[in-house]
C-alpha cells in the first residue's frame, strides 16, 4: 500500500484559489537526491509567478509549489555519501523551485546544507533563495570590498535586509531606501544612511556609489542610474537594468538565483555566529497555502519571511 502524505497542489494556473490541499504518495528520491520530512517552508515571490504561470522555466502541471525547506532526512537516494538518514537540513528542492509546500519532498543534496542547532526549523527555512540572492548579487556578481560605497534599494525587504546585512559585514559604507516605518530596523541591520524609498529626499551623501543592489525595480531602478560610478555595478534581482542609460563602463546585469550548498554554508556560519539575522513573518499551517500567497499578491502581512508548517 503506498504511503500518502498532504501536499498543496496546483492542477491549473490561475489567482491563490488554485491551490487545493491534496494526499499524495510519499516520494521516493532519485540519483543525488534526498527525501526530507518538512518541518517549514518557506512562501517567496517566485512561488506566486510559478503558481501564476509566469516562471521563467516550463512548470509541468499539475505541480506542487515551494522550494525553500528545511526539515529532517527520512531517505537517501542512489549515490549520495553527503547525507545519512536524522540530519537536519535547509534548502531548496530543485532547480525548477517546486514540490516544497508538502509533509515530504525529494530535494537535491547539491542544494541542501546541515541546519545548525543555534537555528530553528523555521528561521532555516526562511533563508535559502532570498539570502542566497543577496549573497550572489553582492559578492559573486558586485565583487562588493570594504571601502565601498553600496545602495540597497528595498533594504527593508526579505532580500534587501540580507543585503544590508551583508554589505556592512564585508565593511561597505551601506546606503538603503527603506520607509520611514522601517528605517530604524533598517538602520539596525548595519546600513549608515536611510533614504526615503522613494528617493524623493535626494542629498549630496546619496551620489557616486561603487554598487546599486536592487531588489523592487522601476522607478527606484530608474533613478539609481545616475548614482553610479563609472566602473562601477548595478545588479537587480527583479528586472533587467537598462544599460544604455547607463554611465559607460557600467556592469548590468539581471541576476537569476542558483542555490548551492557551499553558498548556504557560508551564510549559515554567519548565521550560527549571530552576524546573519533572519526576520520571520507570518507563520500558518500547510492548510492556509491559499491565505499565504494572498499575502504574497498584496494582502496585508507581518515584516518577514511567510512560512508554512505541513
Amino acid at each position: 500500500m503506498t504511503a500518502l502524505m498532504q501536499a498543496v497542489q496546483i492542477e491549473e494556473y490561475g489567482g491563490p484559489d488554485v491551490l487545493n490541499l491534496r494526499r499524495l504518495p510519499i516520494p521516493t528520491p532519485i540519483q543525488g537526491e534526498v527525501v526530507v520530512k518538512v518541518m517549514a517552508a518557506g512562501v517567496g515571490p517566485w512561488d506566486g509567478w510559478i503558481r501564476a504561470g509566469k516562471s521563467v522555466l516550463p512548470q509541468p502541471l499539475p505541480l506542487t509549489p515551494g522550494s525553500d525547506i528545511a526539515g529532517v532526512v527520512v531517505e537517501v537516494g542512489p549515490g549520495v555519501n553527503e547525507l545519512a538518514v536524522g540530519d537536519e537540513i535547509f534548502g531548496v528542492t530543485n532547480r525548477r523551485f517546486t514540490e516544497g509546500y508538502a509533509q515530504y519532498a525529494r530535494a537535491r543534496v547539491d542544494m541542501l546544507a546541515a541546519k545548525p542547532s543555534s537555528m530553528t526549523f523555521e528561521e532555516a527555512a526562511s533563508m535559502p533563495v532570498i539570502a542566497v540572492t543577496a549573497w550572489q548579487m553582492l559578492h559573486e556578481f558586485a565583487s562588493i570590498k570594504a571601502g565601498q560605497r553600496v545602495l540597497i534599494l528595498g533594504g527593508a525587504g526579505n532580500v534587501g535586509a540580507y543585503a544590508v546585512q551583508l554589505a556592512h559585514l564585508a565593511g561597505a559604507e551601506v546606503v538603503a531606501t527603506a520607509s520611514d516605518a522601517q528605517a530604524d530596523h533598517v538602520r539596525a541591520l548595519g546600513a549608515d544612511k536611510i533614504i526615503e524609498r522613494s528617493m524623493r529626499r535626494m542629498d549630496p551623501y546619496t551620489s557616486s556609489f561603487d554598487a546599486v543592489i536592487d531588489t523592487v525595480g522601476g522607478g527606484a531602478l530608474e533613478q539609481s542610474y545616475a548614482l553610479v560610478l563609472p566602473r562601477g555595478v548595478v545588479v537587480s534581482a527583479v528586472q533587467k537594468p537598462d544599460s544604455t542609460r547607463l554611465p559607460q563602463h557600467v556592469r548590468s546585469d539581471f541576476l537569476l538565483v542558483n542555490v548551492v550548498t557551499p553558498t548556504l554554508e557560508a551564510l549559515v556560519r554567519l548565521a550560527a555566529d549571530g552576524e546573519l539575522k533572519a526576520r520571520l513573518g507570518d507563520i500558518l499551517p500547510l492548510a492556509d497555502a491559499r491565505r499565504a500567497h494572498q499575502m504574497l499578491d498584496g494582502s496585508q502581512h507581518r515584516p518577514g519571511k511567510i512560512l508554512l508548517i505541513p
